[in-house]
């Protein structure tokens, strides 16, 4: 008998195709100084991808200004219940200055397995499993990044945190050269960076810094199937927001997160790499084809899965399939 809260039959590997399609849509405006045209693609190209699986999916978490992919919207070609946090491209602004690390994302859950928050900041930590347990948001920076040098065997300075650069973060990095550890600072991509953290192999040991409600949903997805963790906390700043805040039933806006709190239930969660990046490589255009590479992870599975993928744009066919070289 199927566990309340499961997919029927797990359709996670079925998802990559509507993240590919949104990847190569936004990759055509890379670096053409365009964000919200780039944007506008990529939602456009996953509404399509999203249409053809048989799904009937509602939009719990959607872009932030997105018109084709609102919070409510139903989407798919009829079947199994499931909600959906969708972004599109998650880093437009890379995208737009031809940066590195953009990426189409999307996570799907049986219904209730996505928490519906307001569109707000967020206050959060991220790691991977081998500092699971040992972290505390409430806790002094210098603290946990002991912790987590701890956890690894190592010195703080081998430690390496990733934080957006963006001036609120202007005392959280004083904090975290004072503890010693090392910082990458990140233009854009707060959800790339909570999956950087939780994989060996980056160098990546801490993701934290205040950003979206809806990134930290879709980390917080990503880093339960990647046996992680993720703690957040609302960051209101005005009394609308708290009120908003209220409305989606959390009273206390103090209140820590856990990831389960975030994204409970078994939970699909795909990227495709739109710009090259430590995680994803990026779309490469070829002369009738292109490249894409994405990462699928899904707790039903229990698997955690990098594929490379070749679209042709035609069926009369100039190139021959490459290996990877």
């Amino acid at each position: 008998m199927t566990e309340p809260g499961t997919f029927v039959g797990c359709p996670c590997a079925l998802f990559a195709r509507s993240t590919e399609w949104a990847a190569l849509a936004a990759a055509r405006w890379l670096g053409r100084d365009d964000q919200d045209a780039a944007e506008e693609a990529a939602e456009g190209a996953l509404l399509a991808g999203l249409a053809e699986l048989p799904i009937s999916g509602t939009v719990v978490i959607g872009p932030e200004a997105g018109d084709l992919l609102p919070v409510g919207s139903e989407v798919g070609a009829g079947g199994e219940r499931v909600d959906l946090a969708v972004d599109p491209l998650e880093g437009r602004g890379v995208v737009a200055r031809g940066g590195n690390g953009a990426m189409s994302m999307i996570a799907v859950g049986p219904p209730g397995s996505l928490i519906r928050l307001p569109d707000m900041y967020m206050r959060r930590m991220a790691v991977g499993p081998r500092a699971k347990g040992r972290i505390d948001l409430t806790r002094p920076m210098a603290e946990n990044v002991h912790a987590i040098a701890d956890a690894y065997n190592r010195n703080t300075n081998d430690i390496t945190a990733l934080v957006l650069d963006r001036p609120r973060h202007h005392d959280l990095i004083e904090e975290i050269r004072a503890a010693g550890a090392r910082i990458k600072l990140m233009q854009d991509g707060d959800v790339t960076a909570s999956i950087s953290a939780a994989i060996r192999g980056t160098n990546d040991h801490l993701a934290v810094g205040i950003g979206g409600t809806r990134q930290a949903i879709l980390s917080a997805a990503a880093l339960r199937c990647l046996g992680g963790e993720l703690q957040a906390q609302l960051w209101p700043t005005t009394r609308a927001e708290i009120d908003a805040a209220a409305e989606h039933g959390v009273d206390d806006v103090n209140r820590v997160f856990s990831s389960d709190d975030l994204a409970p239930g078994e939970v699909i969660v795909v990227a495709t790499g739109v710009s090259n990046g430590d995680l994803l490589r990026g779309v490469r255009f070829l002369a009738d084809s292109a490249r894409t590479h994405s990462l699928v992870m899904c707790m039903r599975c229990n698997w955690v899965r990098f594929t490379e993928s070749i679209h042709f744009f035609a069926r009369d066919r100039k190139e021959e399939v490459r290996l990877l070289g």
